[in-house]
């Protein structure tokens, strides 16, 4: 007799053995049903962070003082991205920042402009901010098709950027360029800028511990020597790598280091000047830095 014929309910005839493994126990069900499991948004940008928006903003590390005057930044990420956007012919603004405000964990990022208080567009984090530079600008930037553009491009990314670390926060600059930078605007009291000074380095030092078990800071400067060496030769009697028609994502990426190094206020606090060394005796290497600086800085030249 079936359970048709029967009239019996199969479901109540089944054995418990048979039912699904991914079934949810009873009294679990009846704590998340009363309980509920809840899907968080995404971080919401910081209150200060303007809602009516007339005019696209990024947020880079800056004095508030130089932010206002649209003084480069004094952050080879921020400044990158700052050149960039220049170099496309976007009309914007700079606000200071920190890592702790952004959406995405670090800077910079852009808010676009905006005149819907209720549904503006989202921030721009700096991986996208390239290709929303070439949607919104009526002069977009084409990245030459240079077969050795990668490799010079791990120069900065690799050599450079480790030097610039050491020589930032782990040599006798720390104290005298990446405590007043750093540190010491974010807290007035000891005990937070003392932390937060210990993981400065300590990011450093593990950020340079990736690629070498020792941190040999001659080797370190060595490297970054020979990468402007090799800088210095690509770009040769031009005036933009890869012989361009206008400065590109490649020229303001070595910009971003060379400017710094190079800047005057910052010079005065170079203790350890190995690195800045390195740059001074690229001619090519300053000038390019110098025309950067007047054609697109020209306030701050």
């Amino acid at each position: 007799m079936t359970a048709e014929t029967s009239g019996r309910d199969d479901s109540r005839a089944r054995p418990a053995s048979s039912r699904s493994l991914f079934a949810v126990p009873t009294p679990i069900k009846q704590l998340f049903d009363r309980f509920p499991l809840l899907t968080y948004a995404a971080n919401e940008l910081p209150l200060r962070a303007p809602r009516n928006r007339n005019a696209h903003t990024l947020y880079v590390f800056a004095a508030e003082d130089e932010a206002v005057a649209g003084a480069p930044s004094f952050n080879p990420a921020c400044l990158k991205w700052q050149a960039y956007l220049k170099f496309s012919s976007i009309d914007f603004q700079i606000a200071s920042s920190n890592n702790h405000a952004s959406p995405s964990g670090s800077l910079p990022f852009l808010l676009p402009a905006s005149t819907e208080a209720s549904k503006p567009p989202p921030p721009v984090p700096s991986a996208k901010l390239q290709r929303w530079a070439m949607n919104n600008s009526t002069a977009a930037v084409e990245e030459p098709g240079d077969l050795r553009y990668e490799a010079y491009l791990s120069l900065l990314d690799h050599r450079i950027r480790r030097a610039w670390l050491y020589s930032l926060y782990l040599s006798s600059n720390s104290t005298a360029l990446a405590e007043p930078l750093y540190i010491l605007p974010t807290s007035t009291n000891p005990f937070v800028r003392l932390t937060i000074g210990q993981e400065l380095r300590r990011a450093a030092e593990n950020e340079l511990l990736k690629f070498s078990a020792i941190i040999d800071a001659g080797e370190l400067y060595k490297q970054a020597e020979e990468a402007f060496a090799a800088l210095e030769t690509a770009l040769g009697d031009n005036r933009w790598f890869f012989g361009a028609e206008k400065p590109g994502l490649f020229d303001a990426s070595v910009f971003s280091y060379t400017h710094l190094l190079m800047d005057e206020d910052l010079g005065k606090g170079w203790v350890d000047t190995r690195l800045r060394d390195a740059l001074l005796s690229r001619r090519s290497l300053t000038s390019h830095r110098d025309r950067i600086l007047a054609s697109y800085f020209p306030e701050h030249a």
